[in-house]
């Protein structure tokens, strides 16, 4: 019995993989980016962690979140292109949604 491996069409499912997980992480550090331009930072809330990650305190916390509305109410956008980046950091978050969808999709009903 031997064993046939389609090396053609390995190389175009780890290149899929490398442009799935390129468009991915590209388009969600836009999103990021563009929300933070909006004056939406996320700041998240400390949590508790058995090992090996330092945890901030509720204090770093808090002044985490008043510099990050200081920044926002400083910020030179008006409103219109603070609502424009809002919308396009909603569609480069939508974009990487889609492209996890596509692929859970291929791999569901192409199996």
């Amino acid at each position: 019995m031997s064993i046939q491996i389609d090396w053609f069409a390995f190389v175009q499912v780890a290149c899929a993989a490398l442009l799935a997980a390129a468009i991915v992480v590209t388009f969600y550090a836009i999103g990021l980016r563009l929300l933070v331009r909006a004056g939406r930072a996320p700041v998240v809330a400390p949590a508790e962690f058995t090992d090996a990650i330092t945890v901030i305190t509720e204090k770093e916390a808090r002044r985490a979140a008043k510099a990050a509305a200081k920044a926002a109410r400083k910020s030179p956008l008006t409103e219109f292109q603070k609502r424009l980046s809002l919308v396009g950091a909603y569609a480069s978050f939508a974009v990487c949604a889609a492209a996890v969808l596509g692929g859970l999709l291929l791999i569901v009903f192409n199996h």
